[in-house]
């Protein structure tokens, strides 16, 4: 098999030309294969981080009527009463619940300012000790709310990076006093995002789904928030679960316990909590990005069926040439499975150097791809090893038509012939 080899590389170093025209068929296609499938496993995992986010594994459950999220604005919903302490003990029990927090929140909030500065459009949320650590906040300046805060009904903020800016834009805010609804706070701690997780806006749907800390958060301690708004405001909660695999089951469990709070349900437009389930919502979305690309890796495959015909044809041609030399094998004594497997090496060889060229054009073409157009990638090494796996039985289909002919040659014939 080695001489085999030797002879192949040998025969193909001899004609580089004629062997890299006959390999471009198999490179172009194993490229683009590794192309595409680079760009949907990038794809793919910048769906799951921008909907899961970054490890956090977190699930919300809230109020929603329909398929809508219910605002409180609107009012307390007559069948929805509080969450009470044995579900929330329940829920923080539950073997896939690493974390959960009960909160209470207006998404976009009006009323919010300090001196001339306006939050428009911003978050406020009225949390409990469980909310930073559940949904990966950091303070990186200040402090968070302590046991007293909550105890004695302090009227203290913890602003996140964007609030920050847009109230206190050119001075420190800790310390400093701001206003909520006519209220006011004390600025005593800044949060950011501890996994720095930035999602990818790309369209309207991208921007609803992501845009809820854009104008900003202002977080209060959830004692203090009947000050502003209602008494028994019924909290949604955020839970993280164990392994990003128990998201659904997680969230489904954490739903079902909450919604002992809801008297009734009413029909399908009656206010109850419903769990986001983001991880099927990715799993549907690269479900889509698949079904698109995979007509697009079928496409790049005939590129490979043109190689594999090429390859054919050049070692029909090689075959014609070497006549004289088949001949003198068999008349020496060479069997016709060693000439068979002469033939069928180098056929292997010539398609197997078109793979590897073609995985280093399909990762240099990826890359650019990403850079040009700003899609994500990801190298598939699985991809890879099938590219090559594949390139070889290409040589071994379409090279084993030529490899019989030389094979069946008559000796006698096969010297007289010019």
């Amino acid at each position: 098999m080695g001489e085999n080899v030797r002879l192949a590389l040998k025969g193909i170093w001899s004609h580089r030309l004629r062997s890299f025209l006959t390999m471009l068929g198999v490179i172009i296609g194993i490229a683009s294969i590794i192309a595409i499938v680079s760009t949907i496993k990038g794809t793919n995992e910048q769906i799951m981080q921008n909907l899961i986010g970054a490890g956090n594994n977190n699930v919300t459950v809230s109020l929603r009527q329909g398929d809508s999220t219910y605002w409180m604005d609107a009012g307390i919903p007559d069948n929805v009463i509080p969450v009470t302490d044995a579900q929330r003990k329940e829920i923080l029990e539950l073997d896939s619940v690493a974390d959960a927090s009960f909160y209470l929140g207006r998404t976009y909030a009006d009323g919010i300012s300090a001196g001339n500065n306006m939050l428009s459009g911003g978050s406020i949320y009225g949390i409990d000790s469980h909310y930073l650590s559940t949904t990966g906040y950091l303070v990186y300046k200040g402090r968070p709310f302590v046991e007293s805060d909550y105890e004695a009904f302090h009227k203290v903020a913890v602003l996140d990076e964007k609030a920050a800016n847009t109230l206190f834009p050119e001075t420190d805010p800790i310390g400093k006093t701001m206003e909520i609804r006519g209220e006011p706070f004390i600025v005593v701690g800044l949060i950011r995002k501890s996994d720095q997780f930035q999602p990818v806006i790309e369209t309207m749907q991208d921007y609803e789904t992501y845009n809820q800390e854009e104008y900003g958060q202002v977080l209060v301690p959830d004692t203090i928030w009947p000050v502003m708004y209602n008494y028994d405001e019924p909290q949604n909660c955020v839970a993280r679960a164990v392994s990003t695999e128990q998201m659904s089951t997680m969230g489904k469990s954490v739903e079902k316990i909450m919604r002992r709070s809801v008297s009734s349900t009413g029909g399908e437009d009656a206010v109850t909590y419903k769990a986001e389930d983001l991880l099927e919502k990715a799993r549907n979305k690269q479900e889509l990005a698949n079904s698109t690309n995979s007509l697009l890796i079928w496409i790049a495959s005939i590129a490979l069926l043109v190689g594999g015909i090429g390859v054919m044809n050049i070692m029909l041609v090689s075959v014609t040439e070497r006549t004289n030399e088949i001949g003198l094998k068999k008349a020496l004594g060479a069997r016709n499975s060693r000439i068979l497997l002469q033939f069928l090496t180098e056929a292997v060889v010539l398609t197997s150097l078109g793979g590897i060229l073609g995985v280093i054009s399909g990762i240099v073409l990826a890359e650019v791809i990403s850079r040009v157009a700003g899609t994500p990638v990801a190298i598939s090494v699985p991809a890879i090893i099938l590219s090559v796996v594949f390139s070889m039985a290409i040589g071994v289909i379409f090279g084993f038509l030529p490899s019989v002919q030389a094979a069946n040659l008559n000796p006698i014939d096969a010297l007289r012939r010019e």
